[in-house]
Formats: C-alpha cells, sequence, structure tokens
C-alpha cells in the first residue's frame, strides 16, 4: 500500500494508528499537500487537515515543515534508487537493460503520486539540505548504471560515469516531457523510441572479451 493510500485508509479523526502507521499517514498527506502546492504554499495546518489529525499529532511525528519535506524527499529518492537498480539487475541482455532502466524513470515519472515533482522539480532546491539528497541520488543511480557500463564494457571510471550521467539524465528529462506535454505516445513506445537512440550510441562500445572472444550479449 502507498503512502497516499494509507493516508485514505487512515484519514478519519480519533483513529489510533500504531506509530509507523500513523507516520506513514502523514506522509502521505504530506506528498499529497506539497505536490498540490509547493513547499512554501504549503502549512502545515493543510497537512494536518489532509491527514485528518490535529497539528500538535503532526508536531509529535516531525518538528516542522522542513523535517516534514525532507522525510518525504528521502522516501522518495529511495524509491527512485530501488527502481533504477532493480532494472539494472532485471536482465543481462544490455540492450533490454537499458530499455528497463529508462522504463524505471518512466515509471516513476508516471506514479500517479506525483512524488516526482519533489525530487526533480521542487520549488525548495536553493536549501542545502535538499538541494543535497536531489544531487546524491541522481549520482547515486548514476554510479549504478555507470558500474554495468565499466564492467561491460571496460571504459574507465570517468568515462562511464558520464556516459551514465548522460543516459540517466536524458530518462528523466524526457520521461516529464512526456508526462507534461500529456504525449499521445504510449509508454512503453516512448520507451523504445528512446532506448533505440540510445542503444545506437552505447552499443557502438566493445564489450569487455569472454573466455578470448567478444561476447555479442545486448548486440
Amino acid at each position: 500500500m502507498s503512502a497516499i493510500e494509507q493516508t485514505e485508509a487512515a484519514r478519519p479523526r480519533g483513529t489510533r494508528l500504531p506509530r509507523r502507521a500513523r507516520r506513514n499517514q502523514l506522509l502521505g498527506a504530506a506528498q499529497e499537500v506539497f505536490v498540490a502546492q509547493g513547499y512554501h504554499s504549503a502549512a502545515m495546518d493543510d497537512i494536518a487537515e489532509r491527514a485528518g489529525v490535529s497539528k500538535p499529532v503532526l508536531y509529535q511525528h516531525f518538528p516542522g515543515k522542513l523535517e516534514l519535506y525532507l522525510a518525504l524527499l528521502d522516501q522518495h529518492c529511495e524509491s527512485l534508487l530501488l527502481a533504477v537498480r532493480t532494472a539494472l539487475a532485471s536482465t543481462t541482455d544490455n540492450k533490454l537493460r537499458v530499455a528497463a532502466t529508462m522504463d524505471a524513470y518512466f515509471a516513476y515519472v508516471e506514479d500517479e503520486g506525483g512524488a516526482f515533482r519533489l525530487v526533480f522539480e521542487s520549488d525548495l532546491t536553493n536549501e542545502p539540505a535538499v538541494r543535497e539528497r536531489v544531487d546524491r541520488v541522481s549520482l547515486q543511480c548514476a554510479e549504478a548504471i555507470s558500474d554495468v557500463i565499466a564492467e561491460d564494457t571496460g571504459l574507465s571510471k570517468d568515462e562511464s560515469m558520464l556516459l551514465a550521467v548522460a543516459l540517466g539524465g536524458v530518462s528523466q528529462v524526457v520521461a516529464r516531457y512526456w508526462l507534461s506535454s500529456g504525449s499521445a505516445i504510449p509508454r512503453d513506445k516512448a520507451v523504445g523510441l528512446l532506448t533505440s537512440l540510445a542503444w545506437r550510441g552505447i552499443a557502438g562500445f566493445p564489450l569487455h572479451p569472454v573466455d578470448g572472444q567478444l561476447s555479442a550479449e545486448g548486440h
């Protein structure tokens, strides 16, 4: 059950919940408010009302709006990193792996809760704690992609990282454009188009020799 679904299930006032369940409920309510209003326009009163709790209950779990926002940001940065790592590990066929990784970004952006806006479109990026988290998850995703590129091609760490940053950046920017433009292109076709573009480039790098011969896997 997502944080949003937990919020809907637990919204009536007066309901006593275990601490972890209450925290998840509050995070779900905060996500709805922050996505709809942005950080600066959102108020703790709005979040408490959305969650169906009193403001003192909200402050029992989060001492302030920034702490609540950062907790939510941590949750969704972790979700993105997990999605990318899972996609990379889902197959050993390199072309399919590129497609799976790009689709992970599209799926993340398409999620109905709109959490990607907190990561990629935050109105609080001038806050050092927010900027640090966003930069860190982008770096971690790139590092995960880079490890696979280096392992398969033998390119240097710096070269692999450069390509990985490009692949991750293209994926999230195009996914966000695809969503915001209301594109009539289905997600699977959009991912396929982007994969074809990226694969024409990445496939040009030779694979590591395997048992004296070049592996053709993924080519």
